[in-house]
């Protein structure tokens, strides 16, 4: 059955959920001896030096994040060089700041990832560009440079691969994202495959952000043949995996056909470390999801409308988003963006929650997604939102509008969902996305799992840069699965929890609260 066969999609999603008595029966102790380094790297590659075009667009970050992606549809070309694609990885994956501690330097990058350790990878495929020959690069974050892993013009191979799809055929550039799993799966083991897909989705959500700022269309495409995917970019699919593709820019000449298909690629990596656990769970879920060919492709690829709840009563109206706020840069957000690790229980203003929330579901460019759908729900535990009673609620998207479910202060709850951190006790507001398994995975097999990971992600990447252009802080958790959809039911009923973001005002540092 391959794809089709579901039953492998429930299985991995049923084995990696967290539950307390999981946790306590299967206690997990990190071995720092064989930590994995942050970046995958080439040994005998030279790099491509990229500029750091730090100079901020002209839109400001809540005005992107807005965005319709109406615009996508425009048949004009767009240029794309050097400075530009340097532009648009190191707002999405480079390395912001570092830190130096005990067990050695940390590295953070643009955009959020579970537990700090970037498993994400990017790959550059692309026609010859105004300064950049034609070729298949990776992105180089520890050096900020591209290393060319083959030369000409590969992006036939991604035209058969996605059974011609027009964004990617118009493209001048196709950026793939992969992960190596156990630079993630050292400290979350079999879940990592999840974090694949979670950790693409704020590194995507940057992307299309930053994007949008330059105008750039940009479409997410999911549905391409596998194995002529890992194969371009010399992937070992034991270890890692091409996960997804951006068509990034418009008006491109289609590729010429390649004679043959590439030979495979024998460049030299340093070892993630010493030594490697194996979770074949994880690989083993990938593959589940395989498309053989391009048929299978064309048949997997049908767009989905968004998910339908029946309207409530007593919907309450979100106030619309103040003219002043939000007007940084993106850019400017995303290097001011961290993870909030102490929320002050203080309220936040009901049109900063509405504002952010708007940003998190304009929709997402995507090959599994109608124009502006929506499949994920948001659920929303409000704990300190002025104008807002404390409770439970669904955001009715399409009436810009928070429907109650239970009234109640639900602090000591929240805290222990999002895995009894105290984090999201002390929020303002806990949102939850939760998707319908039972109406993805028959409508897209198994690789719909991976379209609900990603979908929801995106969504909390947008809602780490909302709140931050809205001055406040956020911070992306894990949970215990059952006894989020327990607690929102019977509304969320048969609904799987994809992802929590936890928002609010940060706490001040001691010394910063005395001087008041």
């Amino acid at each position: 059955m391959g794809n089709r066969d579901v039953a492998q999609a429930w299985a991995y999603h049923d084995a990696t959920k967290h539950s307390l008595s999981r946790i306590r029966s299967d206690p997990h102790f990190l071995d720092w001896d064989i930590m994995p380094r942050p970046f995958k790297i080439y040994t005998q590659l030279e790099p491509i030096p990229l500029e750091r075009d730090s100079i901020p667009s002209s839109r400001a970050a809540l005005d992107v994040l807005a965005d319709d992606f109406s615009a996508q549809s425009s048949s004009g070309s767009t240029a794309i060089d050097l400075r530009t694609l340097g532009h648009l990885l190191y707002f999405c994956a480079g390395v912001v700041r570092k830190r130096t501690y005990q067990i050695g330097e940390a590295y953070f990058r643009a955009a959020a990832c579970t537990g700090n350790l970037h498993h994400i990878d990017l790959y550059v495929t692309c026609a010859d560009l105004a300064d950049l020959p034609a070729g298949v690069y990776h992105f180089s974050p520890h050096d900020f440079a591209l290393r060319r892993l083959r030369e000409g013009d590969h992006r036939a191979v991604l035209v058969e691969a996605t059974a011609a799809e027009e964004h990617v055929a118009a493209a001048p550039v196709v950026i793939a994202f992969g992960s190596t799993y156990w630079r993630n799966a050292w400290k979350y083991r079999a879940r990592a495959y999840r974090h694949a897909f979670w950790d693409s989705g704020t590194v995507l959500a940057n992307l299309l952000a930053v994007a949008s700022a330059r105008g750039l269309p940009a479409e997410i495409v999911l549905g391409f043949v596998d194995e002529q995917v890992n194969g371009l970019l010399g992937l070992d699919v034991e270890h890692e995996a091409a996960l997804g593709l951006v068509a990034l820019g418009r008006g491109a000449p289609p590729p010429r056909p390649l004679p043959a298909p590439p030979p495979p690629l024998t460049h030299e990596t340093l070892p993630p470390s010493a030594r490697e656990v194996a979770y074949p769970a994880i690989p083993a879920a990938h593959r589940a999801g395989f498309l053989e060919n391009g048929d299978e492709v064309r048949a997997w690829r049908s767009p989905l409308p968004s998910s339908t709840t029946p309207p409530a009563d007593d919907a309450i109206a979100l106030p619309p988003t103040p003219e002043d706020a939000g007007r940084d840069p993106i850019e400017t957000v995303i290097l001011r963006r961290g993870s909030t690790r102490h929320f002050s229980q203080e309220p936040i203003e009901l049109a900063a929650l509405a504002a952010i929330l708007r940003s998190a579901t304009r929709g997402v460019p995507a090959d599994f997604l109608a124009p502006h759908a929506q499949r994920a729900s948001l659920y929303l535990i409000v704990n300190a939102v002025e104008g807002l009673e404390p409770g439970t609620y669904f955001f009715d998207r399409e009436r810009d509008a928070l429907v109650l479910l239970r009234a109640g202060l639900f602090r000591r709850e929240a805290g222990y969902l999002g895995l009894g951190q105290q984090i999201p006790a002390d929020a303002a507001v806990d949102i939850f996305w939760l998707t319908d398994l039972h109406e993805m995975l028959p409508a897209l097999g198994n690789r719909g799992y991976r379209a609900a990971q990603l979908e929801a992600a995106i969504g909390g990447g947008k809602t780490y840069l909302a709140a931050y252009a809205l001055g406040l802080g956020a911070s992306g958790l894990t949970f215990f699965d059952d006894d989020v959809t327990d607690f929102f039911s019977p509304h969320a009923r048969d609904k799987s929890v994809m992802f929590l973001m936890a928002v609010g005002v940060p706490q001040r540092p001691r010394r910063a609260r005395e001087r008041r």
